[in-house]
């Protein structure tokens, strides 16, 4: 059953006005109060639409406790800020739509809102609309055959005012955002019930448009998305530019067209019209105000947190189309860049700082007057701002404070990136980098010299914590590389030093070499290490230490090793089965029957435990009887939180050994 809900509404513009008139004619919610930025602003809402409630700050409109409900109305780029602060402060948020400006931006929306245990929901009030469900029962029952085009437009002419919501890119404006986002949803939602999913990502964007020279924003744009199962949509949208607002969609046997897809009134008669083998059938629906149909919705799906008319993942899906639409138009917004308004905050716009019941727990290495992280976050994906701030913040926030990159990842950008999140943050003193060069072909001293002094320049310090060489040269006589080293960590440009992909006896060979010369050694190493074994090398030039006798050197010597791969790419994620040979790589890399019987008792402990499978094969790394700090490369803020129970995993010997088959 449903649940009646108490509300507040978070910004008093236009669209509020529009909520708090829907709001009226619900059946489950009461509007009780209304926050503005303004005292006077929160009156005269409040004046117009009697709300008992007006708060002069959002912030108590939040601390309201008989507020259980925040709708959000403010301008795109304050909608992350806001809906995480609603949802820290324990309500239920209904966020209009974009959800945000961008794709990691909603993603930290969402892990905030399944952190603190609320409702979310982004607000596409036309997707509660019965023609909508009506479309997509037509298309799954085969209505027009297999679908193959949909087209979808959304677009006003908004005039020429510069400084209005439209038209300012420190605003979000133009039309992607503000309507396209419409065109994308539902194109992706017919793709989707076309191929028997809620919702289908289309597999590439392309676009073309006018970015205006005085706006700077996307005035008008036409996009074309390829989905699975052959099927093609093209969408426009645009705020200067006036447009018959409708969607078609062509199947092998016929077409269904939606003369009024996005916003009927109250009491208005909206038409599915399906044309099919010549023979035309309408399908009449009387609508309902949609914004109050939209509040039901919220009220009905509390104990889920989330609704199906637009679950978090659709939610993810449409943002990220959208990302690709600006960025085929060459589209960024000034808060999007790491020189942006605000960016010494993260997304929430707090100082950063640990969370108090972080779960994080700490090693050393030598050299490193810091406690590291056990787990460490490989900087070699984040190649934009907006993603690079918020995985950054995200994993500090959880207690996390090293970070691994090297000169190669990116063309240099993640370095670029990880310096510049550094220095806006103000947390050079807290964190560990480590840094890595000197790949193949570029392995000699000279070589590493260069390259180490442009990785300092791009992550704007003068040191890193740990620096490793990224491969190994055995031509070069391991005295000339221990030499070089030691002149950077004596001028104070690295803390302590190490050797990535380099063999055991190589690697003792230069500390034996180091201590007869009185110089510093390696300090730690960077192999793979992890339960599944590395069938094939992931790249050329790599070294496992995964193997017993590798394992008896580490325990022997109590080297730290910094493991990548450690969660073998993902074969413990339920992406690996015997008979699915659709990821060639893992396939090369980890397929094989050794370790799809190490895959099994995963399986097994990890039921037993109560963890995901993925849980149990990191701790296998963590729980080693030598120091291991594992890298881990989350794309994403969940992967990042499925990773990090890990931590939590306690196993005996005796557990480690039977995991790897050796009981």
């Amino acid at each position: 059953m449903s649940q009646t809900l108490t509300w507040g509404i978070l910004g008093a513009g236009r669209i509020a006005g529009i909520f708090a008139q829907g709001l009226a004619s619900s059946k489950t919610g009461t509007l009780l109060a209304v926050g503005s930025r303004t005292q006077e602003a929160a009156d005269r809402f409040g004046d117009k639409w009697n709300v008992s409630r007006r708060y002069g700050s959002y912030e108590d409109l939040l601390a309201d406790s008989d507020v259980q409900a925040i709708y959000i109305s403010t301008p795109h780029p304050m909608h992350a800020e806001w809906a995480i602060k609603a949802t820290e402060a324990g309500k239920h948020v209904l966020c209009e739509k974009p959800i945000a400006l961008n794709h990691a931006d909603a993603m930290a929306i969402i892990e905030s809102a399944q952190r603190n245990d609320v409702f979310l929901m982004e607000a596409f009030m036309y997707r509660g609309h019965p023609q909508i469900a009506k479309v997509v029962e037509l298309i799954r029952g085969g209505a027009i055959g297999d679908v193959r085009v949909i087209q979808a437009t959304f677009a006003f002419n908004a005039g020429n005012n510069l400084e209005g919501r439209l038209l300012n890119d420190k605003l979000g404006g133009g039309g992607i955002l503000d309507v396209g986002c419409y065109c994308a949803s539902i194109a992706r939602l017919v793709a989707g019930a076309a191929i028997g999913k809620p919702f289908a990502d289309p597999t590439r964007v392309t676009a073309t448009g006018h970015i205006g020279e005085a706006s700077h924003v996307d005035e008008y744009t036409v996009a074309s998305l390829a989905f699975p199962g052959g099927i093609v949509a093209q969408l426009m949208t645009g705020v200067r530019v006036n447009a018959e607002n409708e969607v078609r969609i062509y199947g092998s046997e016929g077409s269904i067209t939606l003369p009024t897809p996005w916003n009927p009134g109250a009491g208005q008669t909206t038409k599915v019209i399906v044309k099919h083998n010549g023979e035309v059938t309408e399908h009449s629906f009387e609508t309902q105000d949609l914004y109050g149909a939209e509040a039901d919705t919220v009220a009905a799906h509390l104990a889920e947190r989330q609704s199906p008319t637009m679950s978090w993942e659709d939610t993810l899906g449409n943002i990220r189309t959208l990302d690709q639409w600006r960025a085929a138009l060459g589209l960024s917004y000034p808060s999007e860049q790491p020189q942006g308004p605000d960016q010494q905050l993260p997304v929430h716009k707090r100082a950063l700082a640990v969370r108090p019941q972080h779960i994080m727990k700490y090693g050393s290495i030598a050299g490193v007057e810091k406690p590291v992280s056990r787990l460490v976050m490989g900087v070699d994906n984040q190649t934009s701002w907006p993603h690079a701030s918020v995985m950054f913040d995200d994993f500090f926030e959880q207690g996390g404070n090293c970070f691994d990159s090297a000169y190669i990842y990116g063309g240099g950008l993640c370095e670029k990136m990880l310096g510049q999140w550094i220095k806006n943050r103000g947390l050079r003193d807290q964190v560990v980098i480590l840094d890595k060069g000197a790949h193949t072909p570029h392995c000699n001293p000279q070589a590493l010299t260069s390259q180490f002094l442009q990785s300092l320049d791009r992550l704007q310090t003068d040191y890193v914590d740990v620096y490793m060489m990224h491969r190994d040269n055995t031509d070069i006589p391991v005295g000339e590389f221990i030499t070089v080293l030691n002149e950077h960590k004596n001028a104070g440009r690295m803390r302590a030093f190490g050797a990535s992909n380099w063999s055991i006896e190589r690697l003792q060979e230069a500390n034996d070499w180091a201590a007869a010369h009185g110089l510093s050694g390696f300090s730690a190493m960077s192999n793979n290490f992890s339960l599944a074994r590395m069938v094939d090398p992931v790249w050329a030039g790599c070294i496992a230490a995964s193997d017993a006798k590798s394992r008896a050197w580490l325990e022997q010597t109590q080297m730290p090793i910094m493991p990548w791969s450690s969660q073998a790419r993902g074969f413990f994620t339920g992406r690996a089965h015997p008979d699915d040979h659709s990821d060639a790589e893992l396939v090369r890399c980890w397929y094989s029957e050794d370790n799809f019987k190490r895959l099994e008792r995963v399986n097994q402990m990890a039921q037993e435990r109560g963890v995901l499978p993925i849980n149990i094969a990191l701790a296998y790394v963590l729980n080693q009887p030598f120091p291991t700090f594992p890298l881990i490369g989350p794309r994403l803020l969940s992967e990042t939180r499925t990773s990090l129970p890990a931590l939590t995993v306690e196993l005996t010997p005796e557990e480690l050994r039977w995991l790897n088959l050796e009981d």
